[in-house]
């Protein structure tokens, strides 16, 4: 499994479709959460995502932030594909994106809390107490990039 990454303009439409569609499917209907899943951050962020037989499987975005920070966010595998390291092969993917194009002292992100043991297993730190976002306990984390350099 091949993973793709690429800017919003080199997407195609196919492409754009199976990333909102499975986005829409794990966090607005699987989570029955309603929420403005069409954020206006996709435009300049960076896509990284797994196919199988020409359908998007895995994806996550990673963007620039004004304060100099990189993010994550979005991490999705789709339910039938969930427990064969799909979104640890995009975190990883995308630690290395950001090590090659982007000048930037961490990597933050908005994890659910059930999955903080995960992200922690990249280094990533808890930087909150849980809170609910859109119903959803959730927790801030950070990496400190300059770590990911050594």
């Amino acid at each position: 499994m091949e993973i793709q990454i690429k800017k919003y303009h080199q997407l195609s439409l196919d492409e754009l479709y199976q990333i909102l569609k499975l986005r829409v499917d794990a966090f607005v209907v699987e989570q029955a959460c309603a929420y403005p899943e069409l954020d206006d951050a996709d435009q300049n962020a960076t896509h990284l995502f797994i196919e199988k037989n020409q359908k998007v499987i895995g994806y996550l975005r990673l963007f620039q932030l004004k304060n100099g920070s990189a993010k994550i966010s979005r991490v999705v595998t789709a339910k039938s594909e969930r427990g064969k390291g799909i979104s640890r092969k995009l975190v990883d993917a995308a630690l290395v994106q950001m090590k090659k194009e982007r000048q930037t002292e961490s990597v933050v992100l908005q994890s659910q809390e059930y999955l903080t043991d995960f992200y922690a297993s990249f280094g990533f730190e808890k930087t909150s107490e849980v809170y609910l976002e859109d119903g959803i306990p959730h927790v801030d984390m950070v990496l400190n990039f300059t770590s990911l350099h050594n």
